[in-house]
């Protein structure tokens, strides 16, 4: 159970969000005739405004701007122009924009005595409306200001530019330039005549730009001259006095110098380390002994060192050969002794003499390499001395060559100025000029009166739906269900107006059985029947919100119906605003309900029958001072009680819920109450806080009766709403 119940209400949920379209439909369909209305009304006015406007024309001329001058010579920068980039498109656009090019247009053109430009401001109704007659006092007229020659002009270059117009064309150097005005030819005149005033307006800008940029080199070079001069006589001066010749102040001559005394420093550097070698060899041996000197390989190597071991060699050799024959005291010995202590001494003398060689080498060497380091201290003191002068002189060649750049730099210039100066290239032409436009632009009438159409139908019907939500009356049954919480016992259709038979809904059940107004009551009365088979409502209580909602009628037509099968007694408790003797045309002077609770009076003499209706009818009787304690007493309890055991079914017509509290006071008496509304009328919070009031009060509300229903209307604008009801019988489509 607890399930379905959740599932029931996820069902509803989804149904709340669910957007109905009909209901859309439905609501436009409502109003459809105030839609038309209000959009056909705006569209004849809009259309008397539209027709009533000048014509305006708009012609256009196509201007070419050329990013790459035809120029001779490159003088971009004189101008300060970067035709590469697209920032001298845009500068180019708002050029032709500019006032100072509309003014040179207007002056042209002579504008300001144009009658075009000299018009009288228009209203834009199409009928003068002067609100001051209708005043019933004077209001004090403005004091009219005296236009000044400046001020018009000014305004006629406002005019002027206000219908001007320039768009450049994407992605290429065309520029559209469009002018609108109530003439054509003056307008296709304008187009043309603003491309041209742009091209001469550049030219002119280039010959004063040139002019200027001339007189300015000119001054420039004199001072570039003489300054140029002057640095070449400083660099002279310098040259002569420091005695320089050659390039770099004769420090090349030098660097040749140091370059060949370091090679030969390098040279005699390694001839006197070898020389060293062989001295500190032969000095650590020592001149007294030849015999170690002869192993030195300097010494040993030398050719005549080895001539004479050679010699000395073969002395001995002999020797040895002699001493096997003779003594040592023979003379042949001696003689070849004394020949090897020759030979022997000979070479020590030749190894002396080597080494005394090898001595002098060595000074000699170290002697030259002191010589060559001494020299090329010279060279770099003397290099030193040509760097600061080259260091001194580099600066006055630089000046020099700065102030010739400088100078050549501005007589270029000098020289591509003075070239085009009579060069007129301009850097735009017409491509397309502006011819004279057959039809108006403006204003386009047909798209202005449609769309006003459509735009205040969409107006109208926003506004509809507005009215839809703002209304918050009870008008179907999902409407008594959903807004007030009850079930709908049944609506009574809206009967039409006949001024012959002002309670036409009382006596409608009697004289047209068959309507749909008595099938309403026939239904209601059904309702009533099985809402309690096993323990039928016997009284019957018909309340309201408010009065004049229809709950007598349903009081009358619910006990007529009833009439017909049971037997039924009205009564009329509505102790402050009686009707019903009135409606049935019953003596109201007669005894009644206050009669009989106050006990001036019997039952039977309080109830009249009414024969057409077949019902017995007890009305109010004399208005009471206190009809709620009239109600609320335990006399009234008794006599309903009593009249319970006379009659099938009592229906009592109750004062409103909301007016007073006699409702209330009956709501224990009464096994059922049958609550009013009426429709597209009452508000569902009146309704629903009546509602509320009964049960509070433990009132046994069946159902509510939905009263004045216009069901043509219904059927047509709600549907199902009013079908379900009454489109099976054919009421719906029913003539009154």
């Amino acid at each position: 159970m607890e399930i379905q119940k959740e599932q029931g209400a996820i069902d509803r949920l989804l149904q709340d969000d669910v957007i109905d379209l009909r209901q859309y439909w439905q609501t436009i369909m409502r109003q459809k005739w105030g839609i038309i209305g209000f959009a056909f009304i705006v569209t004849l006015l809009t259309a008397l405004v539209v027709f009533s406007i000048t014509p305006i024309y708009r012609a256009t001329a196509t201007l070419l701007i050329e990013s790459q001058q035809a120029n001779i010579v490159s003088i971009e920068e004189v101008y300060g122009l970067d035709g590469g980039k697209s920032e001298y498109f845009e500068t180019q656009f708002e050029i032709l924009k500019s006032r100072s090019l509309a003014e040179k247009v207007v002056t042209k053109l002579d504008l300001v005595n144009h009658p075009v430009f000299n018009q009288p401001e228009k209203s834009l109704l199409p009928f003068d409306l002067n609100w001051r007659e209708w005043l019933p006092f004077e209001l004090p007229v403005a004091e009219e200001r005296v236009v000044t020659d400046t001020a018009k002009f000014r305004s006629i270059v406002d005019q002027f530019m206000a219908g001007l117009s320039i768009s450049p064309m994407r992605k290429t150097q065309l520029v559209n330039i469009a002018y609108e005005s109530s003439n054509a030819e003056l307008a296709t005149l304008i187009a043309n005549t603003v491309g041209e005033s742009y091209i001469e307006s550049n030219l002119d800008a280039k010959l004063q730009l040139t002019l200027k940029a001339s007189s300015w080199l000119s001054g420039q070079l004199e001072g570039l001259r003489t300054e140029l001069t002057k640095a070449e006589q400083r660099l002279q001066e310098y040259r002569e006095k420091e005695q320089i010749v050659g390039e770099r102040g004769g420090l090349n001559i030098a660097g040749q110098e140091l370059e060949l005394v370091a090679g030969k420093l390098v040279d005699a550097r390694r001839d006197r380390l070898e020389a060293e070698s062989l001295y500190n060899q032969v000095r650590a041996i020592g001149k007294n002994n030849p015999s170690r000197l002869e192993l030195v390989p300097t010494v040993l190597q030398h050719p005549l060192v080895q001539s004479m071991k050679e010699s000395y060699a073969r002395v001995e050799l002999k020797r040895s050969e002699l001493a096997k024959r003779y003594g040592a005291k023979h003379p042949t010995m001696q003689a070849v002794d004394s020949e090897l202590g020759n030979a022997r001494s000979a070479l020590n003398r030749q190894i002396l003499s080597i080494v005394n060689g090898i001595e002098t080498n060595y000074k000699v060497a170290l002697a030259n390499e002191r010589s060559l380091e001494s020299a090329l201290d010279g060279t770099k003191g003397n290099i030193q001395n040509l760097s600061r002068k080259e260091y001194k002189l580099s600066e006055y060649q630089q000046d020099v060559e700065t102030k010739r750049a400088v100078f050549n730099t501005f007589l270029t210039r000098f020289n591509e100025t003075s070239a085009t100066g009579d060069l007129k290239t301009a850097n735009a032409r017409v491509s397309d000029p502006a011819v004279i436009p057959l039809y108006p632009v403006k204003p386009q009438k047909q798209k202005i009166v449609a769309l006003t159409f459509v735009v205040s139908g969409m107006f109208a019907v926003m506004f509809a739906f507005v009215l839809q939500a703002l209304n918050n009356t009870v008008k179907t049954a999902s409407d008594v269900e959903g807004k007030l919480g009850v079930v709908m016992l049944g609506l009574l259709p809206l009967l039409p107006r006949n001024r012959k038979k002002p309670h036409q809904s009382y006596d409608m059940f009697m004289d047209d059985p068959q309507s749909s107004y008595a099938e309403s009551l026939r239904t209601i009365r059904t309702g009533l029947i099985l809402s309690a088979l096993d323990n039928p409502h016997k009284v019957v209580s018909v309340t309201s919100t408010v009065p004049g909602e229809g709950k007598t009628s349903l009081a009358l037509g619910l006990a007529f119906a009833t009439g017909q099968v049971e037997k039924v007694l009205l009564i009329d408790a509505d102790l402050r605003r009686p009707s019903i003797a009135k409606a049935l045309g019953l003596d109201r002077a007669a005894a009644g309900l206050s009669s009989l609770v106050a006990g001036t009076a019997a039952i039977d003499e309080c109830i009249q029958h009414f024969e057409a209706g077949n019902i017995d009818v007890m009305p109010a009787g004399i208005i009471p001072p206190n009809p709620s304690e009239l109600l609320s007493s335990k006399r009234f309890a008794d006599v309903l009680t009593q009249l319970e055991g006379r009659y099938d079914r009592i229906i009592i017509d109750t004062a409103p819920s909301q007016a007073v509290s006699d409702a209330l006071v009956l709501a224990p008496l009464v096994g059922a109450m049958i609550y009013v509304v009426k429709s597209d009328s009452t508000p569902y919070q009146h309704a629903k806080n009546g509602l509320k009031r009964l049960r509070e009060a433990h009132a046994p509300v069946i159902g509510v009766v939905l009263n004045q229903v216009d069901v043509k209307k219904g059927a047509k604008y709600y549907g199902e709403e009013y079908g379900g009801y009454y489109d099976v019988y054919g009421y719906s489509s029913e003539k009154a």
